[in-house]
């Protein structure tokens, strides 16, 4: 059966595409990209003279979802690409995979370089557990309320940014989560140019903003003392909110507040449910 390929291209460093990328490359009959003149670049700094190539965005990628499926159908493989790194994280994508999962054929992935995982692994910060926020909102209450969220995170967060905008979100980051909040700003990576910077957000000087952003933020200190039943029920009331099962808040919660899941699900059964927060049964 064909196959859709989402395969991971270099963020930066050329030499970073993988042996297999440039095989998938060679032999799909359609490749997808953001701009066909970048990646037109790509294959042929790797030898590689493709099918086809044909442009999907954050504009087109819908009204491409019949060329993939036809391409596919006619016993062709498929490949998506962005302009730099994994498809589909913050790029074009996911829709087309969707499209082609329901359509019931394969999808599978040559995977590579991420400037998320990049930045998160070099940045000194936890990573066992983490968030990927991508860009945050622009303006209004909706980056207002992320900007809450994030404050109050307990797991890493990385997230994106453009040059002309990430001035104003450390400072808007220093506003939400306080002077002492360590955050590792990175960019340009496996560029000549290649520069981290890291610091508390009070202090930080990220100099004239120059190419693409990826900022790794410490995630809040967790609270020693023990949360009381009103906490819990705080906590289980916008998990609910947000359209979790009662059982997925309990699990949520109980994580989060470092309480027995039993106990936590016990005061989430005896909560009203939100009006609008039903999402099905209690289950």
């Amino acid at each position: 059966m064909s196959t859709l390929w989402l395969v991971a291209t270099p963020i930066g460093n050329l030499g970073d595409l993988s042996p297999r990328a440039v095989d998938v490359l060679s032999h799909v009959g359609l490749v997808c990209c953001e701009d066909t003149r970048r990646t037109g670049l790509l294959l042929r700094h790797a030898g590689i003279r493709a099918a086809r190539l044909a442009v999907c965005n954050d504009h087109t990628e819908t009204s491409r979802i019949a060329d993939v499926l036809a391409t596919l159908g006619d016993g062709r493989d498929v490949a998506i690409v962005s302009d730099a790194g994994t498809p589909g994280i913050s790029d074009p994508g996911e829709r087309i995979v969707r499209s082609v999962l329901d359509a019931g054929y394969t999808v599978s992935a040559v995977p590579g370089p991420s400037a998320a995982i990049m930045a998160l692994t070099i940045s000194g910060l936890a990573t066992d557990r983490f968030v990927f926020e991508g860009f945050i909102p622009r303006k209004g209450n909706e980056r207002t309320t992320r900007l809450a969220e994030i404050a109050a995170e307990h797991r890493t967060i990385v997230l994106y940014e453009a040059p002309h905008r990430v001035l104003r979100t450390l400072d808007d980051l220093r506003e939400a989560c306080g002077d002492e909040r360590v955050v590792v700003v990175t960019r340009e990576l496996t560029k000549l140019h290649e520069e981290v910077v890291r610091g508390p957000l009070g202090m930080l000087d990220i100099g004239a903003p120059r190419g693409e952003y990826v900022l790794v933020i410490e995630g809040a200190p967790v609270d020693d003392r023990v949360a009381s039943d009103d906490d819990i029920r705080a906590a289980l009331r916008v998990e609910l909110a947000n359209g979790a099962s009662t059982r997925d808040a309990a699990a949520a919660v109980a994580i989060t507040l470092r309480r027995p899941k039993r106990e936590v699900y016990s005061l989430a059964i005896a909560l009203d449910r939100p009006s609008g927060g039903e999402n099905g049964s209690r289950e």
